[in-house]
């Protein structure tokens, strides 16, 4: 039952086909090539049958007319000389490399030697067709093979690479994904407000001017097709060569109009080579594609490192609390048993040796994560952290301004990329002993759905202030690494973004902007 539906419904499409076809459009051409690369090879026998039958009708009502030897001879379905080309396309020359893409140059070396083919058996079937004029018969005979091998061409060509393209879409595209797929195509988009607005104005005009005008604006319908083979590759090319050459035949004044073969020729020239071209445009954009692709995965497990190292000194730093009190604790005991055998003296310089080794665990608990993010956010952390109290400690002013309401908003993972990218920038502003007042400005919002932060850090020196600076026991607090500036760009790049250092009147500035990797 398979064999016999595939059979009728190739005879009813192909006959369909070759309603609409004439000597140098043969739409019926394109159904037959589109079968032979789309079916499996088991209905193969279906096809050339529904093929035979859909000829006999028309080699019957004009046997009488052109004699019974055409007649015979017309109904061979000319499938027959196709199939080894099209088998050996897909088999041997790789014309499908995987179930979702396709080889542009194998399938314009299909769709030419099937054409060729086509074009040899139309001519020996019109060699024996009944009261073919003997005068002047090569001349002729090489006319009617243009006109047959150009059909034969155009035919495939307008429609083998769009049956290409949707086959490629439904194997790409799930039920429910292609109907969202196909309406947020931008090459759907580009069809519908460019493309045909600007072929139905080149067919309005082709049909309303006479004369060198309209050849010139049939001509012209290569114009649109080669735009959108730059803009899409090979899939512009396979939309855009089919909408042109309806277009010319639309425009067509009469069937074995020379003006019209013609233009054929020319969007049939522009297609192939934009169809060449646009494979290999297509192969250059899937490559960046897959390059972007490749740097967001780096960078996303750029970000998971650094989250993860972040969540180490989270855990280092609560041991080191830990420990600071668990050492206060022993100091403690331990005094209370010797007491009796310690002088005074003693036991307060002891009370106040355990007082400062608590207070550095402390200060180098919270340097490596700081309590006050833990208990209050960004906001506390760098007005209130370890690096502030370090640089207030230190003898250094310090003030901190931030704007945007969308900063709680923000991935936890671009908060803590700024509170170090801001430890940075202080610890390289102090590591040159010329400053003695920093400015730390935080800007956050969002532009085309994504969110953005920029952080500023000024670094002013006064040298009537810069002598009172105590710059002893201050870089451990700071929190920062010390590597200078090429740490900070690193950092930045990681979140997209992007560092630079330059002078300011009296001092220095070093700002960053980074980019949620998150997308609202």
């Amino acid at each position: 039952m398979r064999q016999v539906a595939v059979a009728a419904a190739y005879a009813l499409a192909y006959s369909a086909a070759h309603h609409l076809s004439f000597s140098h459009w043969a739409v019926f051409a394109g159904v037959r090539l589109s079968a032979l690369l789309f079916v499996p090879y088991r209905y193969w026998p279906a096809l050339a049958v529904g093929e035979g039958a859909a000829l006999v009708g028309n080699a019957v009502d004009c046997a009488s007319v052109y004699g019974w030897l055409w007649g015979s001879t017309y109904m061979v379905p000319p499938m027959l000389f196709a199939m080894p080309v099209a088998r050996w396309c897909r088999e041997r020359r790789r014309l499908f490399p995987t179930p979702s893409t396709t080889n542009t140059n194998v399938l314009l070396l299909t769709i030419f030697l099937v054409a060729l083919i086509g074009t040899t058996v139309n001519m020996a079937t019109y060699s024996m067709m009944r009261g073919v004029e003997v005068d002047h018969f090569e001349v002729k005979m090489l006319v009617v093979a243009g006109w047959y091998f150009v059909g034969n061409y155009m035919g495939m060509l307008a429609l083998v690479p769009v049956v290409l393209l949707v086959r490629e879409a439904l194997a790409t595209s799930d039920g429910a994904g292609l109907w969202t797929r196909f309406s947020e195509s931008l090459l759907v988009m580009d069809t519908a407000c460019l493309l045909l607005p600007s072929l139905a104005l080149l067919v309005w005009l082709a049909s309303s001017v006479p004369g060198e005008a309209g050849e010139e604006a049939r001509v012209a319908m290569f114009l649109p097709v080669a735009w959108l083979s730059l803009r899409h590759g090979w899939r512009g090319a396979a939309v855009g060569g089919t909408v042109a050459s309806i277009a010319v035949v639309l425009s067509m004044p009469a069937v074995e109009d020379s003006d019209t073969l013609h233009a054929q020729v020319f969007v049939a020239f522009t297609t192939t080579t934009m169809l060449m071209l646009g494979g290999r445009i297509a192969a250059l954009h899937e490559r960046e594609d897959r390059k972007l692709t490749d740097a967001r995965m780096a960078f996303a497990v750029a970000q998971r490192n650094i989250s993860l190292g972040e969540l180490q000194l989270r855990q280092t730093s609560h041991a080191l609390e830990q420990m600071s009190g668990l050492i206060q604790a022993s100091y403690a005991q331990l005094l209370g048993r010797l007491r009796c055998l310690l002088p005074g003296t003693d036991e307060r310089s002891y009370c106040r040796q355990a007082a400062i080794t608590q207070h550095q665990m402390y200060r180098l608990a919270d340097s490596l994560y700081p309590l006050a993010w833990q208990e209050r956010g960004l906001r506390a952390a760098l007005r209130e952290g370890a690096m502030p109290r370090a640089l207030d400690e230190a003898g250094i002013a310090y003030w901190c301004n931030i704007r945007g309401a969308e900063l709680d908003e923000l991935s936890n993972g671009l908060r803590i990329a700024l509170y170090r990218l801001a430890c940075e920038a202080v610890t390289l502003a102090c590591s040159k002993r010329n400053v003695s007042r920093i400015s730390l400005q935080l800007r956050c919002g969002s532009f085309g759905g994504r969110r953005w932060a920029v952080l500023c850090v000024d670094s002013l020196v006064d040298y009537a202030q810069l002598g009172k600076v105590r710059w002893d026991d201050l870089f451990p607090a700071l929190g920062g690494s010390g590597l200078g500036l090429g740490a900070i760009k690193d950092r930045a790049i990681i979140f997209e973004g992007r560092a630079r250092e330059r002078a300011l009147g009296g001092g220095q500035r070093v700002s960053v902007i980074l980019y949620d990797p998150d997308i609202s």
